[in-house]
């Protein structure tokens, strides 16, 4: 697995351990609808989540979570729809990024962007 990819995953890891602890529950990770991905699907007091999340080793090249694009939100914007279809979903939804800054194994950053973004207010 390629060093990008390995950070990723453990920048994944980190997140639902932390939505566990704040007591989300956690109904998927790395939910799959055509092209998009979504990282992690939680809920908490009857709202839907869908997480995005951003991992770096450092924030020399900018913050993890400026790195989510108009793009990326459309991608997750048009899986979250295919999902609410396909559990019969049809209350609150809110799209969150939680951004990681892994500087190694016992020390990370991590910042919870709780309604980063709403489809059609980009």
């Amino acid at each position: 697995m390629s060093k990008h990819l390995e950070l990723g995953k453990n920048g994944e890891e980190i997140a639902i351990k932390f939505l566990t602890k704040k007591g989300y529950e956690i109904l998927e990770s790395n939910w799959r609808y055509r092209r998009s991905e979504i990282d992690i699907i939680i809920k908490k007091d009857g709202v839907l989540i869908f997480v995005e999340v951003k991992t770096r080793s450092d924030d020399y090249f900018g913050r993890p979570e400026s790195f989510v694009t108009d793009r990326k939100r459309a991608l997750m914007i048009d899986a979250a729809s295919a999902y609410m279809e396909e559990i019969g979903h049809d209350w609150e939804i809110r799209f969150d990024v939680i951004a990681i800054i892994y500087h190694n194994p016992a020390h990370q950053t991590i910042d919870h962007f709780e309604d980063a973004f709403f489809p059609g207010l980009e």
